[in-house]
């Protein structure tokens, strides 16, 4: 693993609509890393971001454990060595 990057996985329940193995992206502000990461599976993006490019309500992005709150901004800044996971928030009854 590279610590001059931040890491993004997508989890399974994500990656079996689109197969995307974990990227490897320069640091920066959140929505840049997700956007680099996203250009390994570009068709991903639909089941991440809604039509005004904020997260989905339907998926949860972790940074480093801590679950982001804000959907919209992205603006959080990410350091060398962070790890961003981004799973389906998958609810039932």
């Amino acid at each position: 693993m590279n610590s001059e990057h931040v890491t993004v996985e997508f989890a399974a329940s994500l990656r079996r609509h689109i197969d995307c193995a974990p990227q490897q992206v320069a640091p920066g502000a959140l929505r840049s890393v997700l956007e680099a990461a996203l250009t390994a599976a570009p068709a991903l993006a639909a089941y991440v971001f809604d039509d005004q490019r904020c997260v989905r309500k339907h998926v949860a992005v972790f940074v480093n454990n801590d679950m982001l709150r804000d959907r919209v901004r992205l603006d959080q800044s990410l350091v060398p060595g962070d790890k961003v996971l981004v799973v389906q928030a998958l609810t039932g009854g």
